[in-house]
């Protein structure tokens, strides 16, 4: 009989011994459940963040135009546009200029081509275009207090939005020439984020005057907007890997965590992502089932996270 409880006892202590190595192993990290955000260990398929330097005073945009490629954008301590980028290995920062107002926003329509926008100091939208070269900013107008966003649904075609002066959303088109600004309404409390999952597709986030997300879709035409839920200090990022594949990132009130939100046919719980944030994160999907976050640290310099199966 003693020889079976010994037995018993040895069983069950392997058994807790490997559970508890099998949490090390994974790196889970403790997770709060405030602001109605769902409790999740972190999963194996992201990693932890990791830090890719700088001297960063706002925001953070990225794009990609190719499988391992990323362009990364924010904003230095001189206000002007720093760069960084990725083809395999990391390069330096370097600074492209401009005197700008907001976080930028970026997009890749096609291979070697990258478009970014920011609200220059004169509260108009401004535009740099990378096709081989640098080329010099240019001014698109508008009367906007917060933003901006951008996405593509083609080559050749922009969408790009910002937050105008009354915190309504503010759109405007390339598609070969600029159209004018239009007002797709809302009570907005942050820069909005996009992302085209298909042609003809816009699905646009942003924090409302809650603090909840807020989201509105064009597919051939406007519809309403919605809210997902959640409570957030900043954000919003957004990406998409395939056809109405959406995720969604802000950042959460407890500490400045990532929260992940996604779409893939229904809409999930938030999730907490980790991290101590300074800004509204950025994200971008190189290729199915990747996705590539970004945001300024507690230290000013870029983090990054990625997801990848």
């Amino acid at each position: 009989m003693k020889r079976k409880i010994k037995n018993t006892l040895a069983i069950l202590l392997a058994i807790l011994f490997a559970l508890t190595l099998s949490g090390a192993v994974a790196g889970a990290d403790s997770v709060s459940t405030t602001d109605n955000v769902a409790s999740q260990n972190i999963s194996p398929v992201w990693s932890k963040w990791e830090d890719l330097g700088g001297d960063l005073t706002e925001g953070v945009a990225v794009s990609s135009w190719a499988p391992g490629r990323l362009d990364c954008f924010s904003v230095g301590p001189n206000r002007t546009l720093q760069h960084k980028w990725y083809d395999g290995s990391w390069h330096d920062w370097e600074d492209l200029g401009g005197e700008l107002y907001s976080a930028p926003a970026a997009v890749s329509w096609d291979s070697n081509r990258i478009d970014v926008f920011a609200i220059g100091k004169n509260k108009t939208l401004q535009h740099k275009v990378f096709d081989g070269s640098w080329h010099d900013w240019e001014d698109l107008g508008g009367d906007l207090t917060e933003g901006v966003a951008v996405s593509s649904w083609a080559p050749g075609r922009l969408d790009c939005f910002a937050v105008g002066a009354d915190r309504t959303l503010q759109h405007q088109v390339f598609d070969g020439s600029w159209h004018g600004w239009e007002d797709l309404g809302g009570e907005l409390y942050s820069a909005p984020a996009a992302v085209s999952s298909d042609s003809r597709r816009i699905d646009v986030f942003a924090l409302g005057k809650d603090k909840s997300m807020q989201h509105k879709s064009f597919n051939d035409t406007w519809y309403d907007w919605e809210s997902l839920g959640g409570e957030f200090n900043d954000g919003v990022a957004a990406s998409s890997w395939a056809s109405y594949r959406l995720d969604c990132f802000a950042v959460g009130s407890d500490y400045n965590t990532l929260k992940h939100k996604w779409y893939d046919g229904s809409w999930h719980e938030w999730m907490c992502r980790g991290g101590a944030l300074y800004s509204a994160p950025a994200a971008v999907s190189w290729d199915s089932q990747r996705i590539d976050v970004f945001a300024i640290g507690e230290n000013k310099t870029m983090e990054h996270k990625w997801y990848s199966l």
